[in-house]
């Protein structure tokens, strides 16, 4: 592919048309300032560096935090050469853009397996026009099965993007340096867990679950896979509250016992609940519920979801939020991201608790295949299981099992403000 044509297609990502080289009379000696871009780009941390080939040119490749950059490697040339100079403009992409990534290979019929290597490609989100979206690539040649390894490994974890709400809540902050000097330096904290089960039957474990609102923000987001992860969030959430509608449900919960010997017993013992133990149970119409072993730290809620809950009390957060209006939910979603009290609305209930059982009082999820409803599904109501989609068609019930597993980390009692990166709202 002509190196014009692959250019092109790469600056569409800037929003304007491919720039022409200037003609020779108007050269002019480039002056010694350095535009707000670059110097953006000078104060984002480098996590890799290499040498790819783009196009037909070998390139200098530079990959930060939050963009791809890449120049063109070209022999010196005198001092105010504009040709030149243009032919050197570092152009790049914002990893927010970027939706997934590929080895490149070539294979030959007879290949039973996979072929020659040849590079890697990125699957990008370009902005057509104002409420369009179009797909493009963009592939970075290099034959080294280890170089390519390495920048594919650190792609893969940029794309998994920010739901990683326990290593954010073990460490303060999703940085890898961070994680790797708590496993040189062993510290080890040990953490509750959760199991998830329904009709007496194991589906998995985890640290948080949402019901209602956000396991249908969820499902939707699952449906447009193709977006980059910060797009498909923002763009689910505004669908979700476009549509925003209350699950119908009956909530029986444990409450938490803070009694000495009740602790022990759980420590050293079974998270089974005593015949003595007194359940409660709530139900009406709610907009969203969630139960959180762990604060849930991420980038969209420094503080966590869940700020009163700790790694390994030994209780979970329930929170509730009943059925109010659209513009009341959006204000209690927006203190997530604020220093102020999220639950300091007269709709939001907080709890603090051993066990939960969610039971759906319909029965049913809702599907009608005559109705429009991208979040209804034949196998069972949406849940949002830390990051992950579970559909469970009956009564869910949470357990809690403390200081079940040992990780690296320590207990993050207070977490400085970071930047919100979520901008749905």
């Amino acid at each position: 592919m002509p190196w014009r044509r692959r250019r092109s297609r790469v600056s569409a990502l800037e929003g304007g048309q491919e720039e022409e080289a200037p003609p020779e009379a108007a050269a002019v000696p480039s002056a010694p300032l350095t535009s707000p871009q670059q110097t953006e780009a000078a104060a984002e941390r480098i996590l890799l560096r290499g040498i790819f080939e783009i196009g037909r040119g070998s390139c200098d490749v530079v990959l930060s935090e939050r963009a791809l950059r890449w120049r063109p490697i070209l022999p010196e040339r005198p001092a105010g050469d504009s040709k030149h100079d243009w032919l050197c403009k570092e152009e790049f992409i914002e990893l927010k853009d970027v939706f997934s990534v590929k080895l490149k290979r070539r294979c030959s019929v007879k290949q039973q397996r996979s072929g020659t290597l040849l590079g890697i490609t990125l699957f990008i989100c370009l902005k057509k026009e104002q409420n369009k979206l179009k797909n493009s690539t963009l592939d970075l040649i290099n034959l080294s099965e280890d170089h390519c390894d390495i920048w594919f490994r650190q792609f893969k974890k940029i794309l998994a993007g920010s739901t990683n709400v326990l290593a954010h809540s073990l460490h303060g902050v999703p940085h890898v340096v961070t994680a790797a000097l708590h496993i040189i330096m062993g510290h080890v904290q040990l953490v509750d867990v959760c199991t998830f089960s329904s009709t007496g039957k194991l589906l998995r474990f985890g640290f948080s679950a949402m019901f209602g609102f956000g396991g249908r923000a969820l499902a939707l987001a699952e449906k447009y896979r193709w977006m980059s992860p910060n797009q498909r969030r923002d763009f689910a959430v505004i669908k979700a509250l476009a549509k925003l509608k209350p699950e119908d449900c009956e909530i029986s919960f444990l409450p938490f016992n803070t009694s000495d010997d009740v602790q022990e017993r759980r420590e050293q013992g079974s998270p089974k609940s005593d015949c003595n133990d007194q359940w409660q149970m709530i139900q009406g119409q709610f907009l969203n519920v969630s139960i959180m072993a762990i604060p849930c730290l991420c980038s969209v809620a420094p503080r966590g979801f869940a700020p009163n809950t700790r790694l390994n009390n030994g209780s979970m957060a329930l929170i509730i939020a009943r059925n109010t209006s659209r513009s009341e939910f959006i204000k209690h979603l927006k203190r997530y991201a604020s220093v102020k009290n999220q639950f300091n609305f007269p709709f939001v209930e907080t709890y603090t608790v051993e066990e939960v059982k969610v039971h759906p009082r319909n029965n049913t999820s809702g599907y009608n295949p005559e109705e429009e409803d991208e979040t209804a599904s034949e196998n069972g109501f949406p849940w949002n299981v830390d990051g992950d989609l579970m559909e469970v068609s009956s009564e869910v019930h949470i357990r809690l099992h403390p200081r079940l597993i040992s990780l690296y980390g320590g207990s993050m009692e207070e977490v400085n403000d970071s930047k919100v990166t979520c901008n749905c709202f």
